[in-house]
């Protein structure tokens, strides 16, 4: 069993909804903003330069505009879930009982 800082089955008292949403809120912007980068950077900006790299026979540009970006947001999709996850038990408004499962 997991320690947090906060009591498991009741939310904390004081400011700590605020709290929650300001990580809440810095993580998406940290998550979104590799996701432009990735999507419009490598896709668009910069495709002429990354176009001289080939990985398989296929210029780097573009695997980027066609597949990169949309793996790239699968894997921010998941770290944001993981991470969500962590915070929700950190603050104990987690919606998984004691074994990990959904209540």
């Amino acid at each position: 069993m997991t320690h947090s800082k906060y009591d498991q089955h009741s939310p904390p008292e004081g400011d700590w909804r605020r709290e929650y949403w300001r990580k809440n809120l810095r993580l998406m912007v940290i998550l979104l903003s590799i996701w432009f980068l990735v999507s419009f950077g490598c896709g668009i900006l910069f495709v002429e330069q990354l176009n001289k790299i080939e990985i398989a026979g296929f210029p780097l540009g573009f695997w980027f505009a066609q597949q990169g970006s949309i793996y790239t947001f699968l894997v921010l999709i998941l770290i944001y879930a993981v991470r969500m996850d962590r915070l929700d038990d950190e603050y104990g408004v987690s919606e998984r009982n004691g074994d990990g499962d959904r209540l």
